[in-house]
C-alpha cells in the first residue's frame, strides 16, 4: 500500500482553508493509503514563541485533526517531538544537505527578512522536514505548491544518502491533491486565507460560533456588480465565495451558483453551509476536549506506532553511514 506522510505545524488556529483545503483529503487519503500524520511542534520552534502557548496549541490541533475525521486506528497520528528519532535523523539530513541548497530556499528568504533575530533552525529546517519525511519509508507527500521545493529538497537529499553510503531511503513524489477547494481570504480575495493574525474578518475558524461565521461571511468582499457566476480573474470575491459553498456541499463552484441570483443569498447559503459543515466538528472538538486524558492516550499510542517505524529507518541511516553502534 502506498505510504503517504504530511504534517502541520501547530502555529495559530485552524482556519477553513486548512479543512477545505487538505484536511478534508487527509481524512480520504487514510482510507486508500498508509497514511502517516504529524503534529510538527519541532519546527515551530524556529521562531520566537510562547512555551504554553506552544504546548496547548499542540494538544488544540492534535484535538482538531481527530475532530475533522483523522482516525486513529486508521492512520498513524503523533507529535514530532515524541519520536525522537526525527531530531536524531536531522542531524544526518544535515551533513548530507548542502549550504547552498538551504540558502536556496525561497520560504527561509520570505520568513527571515525584515527580522532582528533569525535562528539557525529556520536554516536548516527543511532538513528537520526531509527527515520526517524519509524516516517512514514515504512514497507521497501532499503538498501545496508552495512546498514543492522542500519535497524537491527532499528528493536530492535522499538521492545523495543512498548514491553515497547504499539504497537507506524510500525516494517519495510531491503530490498536489486534485481535490480540496481553493479558499481565498473573504477580505482580500486575491490572496489565500490563512492562519495569521494579519486579516482576523476574513478568516474563517474552525471554533467560530455560527453567529461569527454569518457576520464575516456577510461581510465579504464582492464587486459592484451583483452578478453570481464563477471567474476568478475577474470576479475574486464572488469566485471565492462560490468555491467555498460549493466545497461544503460537494458541489463544484459552477453548480453551487446555480440559483443564486443576488449577492446576498449567495453570502446566506454560503455562511448557512459553513456553519451545517463545521458543527459535527466543533462538537466532537469540544468532547475530545473534555477528556484531555484519552486525547494523551491516543497520542502515546501513535507516537509507539510511528517509532517502531521510524527506528528501523534510522538505524539502517546509522549504519550505513558509518556510526558505530554497540
Amino acid at each position: 500500500m502506498t505510504r503517504v506522510f504530511s504534517g502541520i505545524k501547530p502555529s495559530g488556529s485552524v482556519q477553513l482553508g486548512n479543512y477545505l483545503g487538505a484536511l478534508q483529503n487527509w481524512v480520504l487519503m487514510q482510507e486508500e493509503t498508509d497514511a502517516v500524520y504529524c503534529v510538527v511542534d519541532l519546527h515551530a520552534l524556529t521562531v520566537l514563541h510562547d512555551p504554553e502557548e506552544l504546548k496547548s496549541s499542540t494538544l488544540s490541533l492534535t484535538q482538531m485533526l481527530m475532530a475533522v475525521g483523522l482516525d486513529p486506528e486508521r492512520c498513524i497520528l503523533f507529535v514530532q517531538s515524541h519520536v525522537k528519532e526525527h531530531a536524531e535523523c536531522a542531524w544526518l539530513m544535515e551533513c548530507t544537505a548542502a549550504f547552498g541548497e538551504l540558502r536556496r530556499m525561497t520560504q527561509f528568504k520570505d520568513k527571515s527578512t525584515g527580522n532582528d533575530f533569525v535562528s539557525a533552525g529556520l536554516f536548516t529546517y527543511p532538513a528537520l522536514q526531509a527527515a520526517d519525511i524519509l524516516l517512514y519509508d514515504t512514497n507521497q507527500v501532499p503538498v501545496g505548491e508552495d512546498q514543492r521545493q522542500h519535497i524537491e529538497l527532499t528528493r536530492d537529499i535522499a538521492i545523495r544518502f543512498n548514491s553515497r553510503f547504499g539504497e537507506t531511503f524510500t525516494v517519495p513524489e510531491a503530490v498536489i491533491p486534485s481535490s480540496g477547494a481553493r479558499v481565498m481570504d473573504l477580505q482580500h480575495p486575491e490572496k489565500k486565507m490563512s492562519k495569521s493574525e494579519d486579516s482576523p474578518q476574513g478568516t474563517i475558524l474552525l471554533l467560530d460560533p455560527p453567529d461569527v461565521i454569518e457576520k464575516k461571511v456577510k461581510r465579504a468582499v464582492t464587486d459592484s456588480d451583483d452578478e453570481v457566476f464563477f471567474d476568478i480573474e475577474n470576479k475574486p470575491g464572488v469566485s471565492n465565495l462560490l468555491s467555498i459553498l460549493g466545497a461544503a456541499t460537494g458541489k463544484t463552484p459552477q453548480e453551487a451558483s446555480k440559483g443564486i441570483e443576488r449577492y446576498g443569498d449567495l453570502k446566506s447559503a454560503t455562511s448557512e453551509a459553513v456553519i451545517e459543515l463545521l458543527k459535527p466538528v466543533q462538537e466532537k472538538y469540544f468532547d475530545l476536549a473534555d477528556d484531555p486524558a484519552e486525547t494523551n492516550r491516543l497520542i502515546a499510542k501513535g507516537a509507539e506506532k510511528a517509532r517502531e517505524v521510524a527506528s528501523a529507518t534510522l538505524s539502517r541511516a546509522q549504519e550505513n553511514i558509518g556510526l558505530f553502534k554497540h
